[in-house]
């Protein structure tokens, strides 16, 4: 059984604040299952957003597993970029959770991230 969106968010805030990078919810999500993205600001104008995983790289073995991967490849790119991403992904689903994290070091926190 997979955590709650809104468990798993509290725990990934804090798990940032602890390792000494700023991060907030700029968009509460479906409480339940929202999806997750989590936007990486650098602080020099670029950042990476990081997404759910595609269900086919999934292990069988830990299906409740969050996995992210990164949602542009060539990261990272202009902040423009990330938001208008993130303004197609609101008007696709309004029930998704928005995250920022800020870090000029672009530690992400993620413990598993597919290229």
């Amino acid at each position: 059984m997979r955590l709650k969106s809104a468990i798993w968010v509290a725990a990934y805030i804090r798990r940032c604040h602890i390792e000494g990078a700023f991060a907030a919810v700029r968009r509460r999500g479906a409480e339940e299952a929202g999806t997750i993205f989590v936007k990486l600001n650098r602080l020099d104008g670029t950042a990476e957003l990081f997404g759910p995983a595609p269900q086919s790289v999934f292990d069988h073995a830990r299906p409740a597993d969050r996995l992210f991967s990164r949602c542009h490849p060539d990261q990272p790119v202009p902040e423009a970029k990330i938001e208008e991403r993130l303004a197609r992904e609101l008007r696709f689903d309004p029930d998704v959770w928005i995250l920022e994290v800020e870090d000029r070091a672009g530690r992400h926190f993620l413990d598993q991230v597919l290229a």
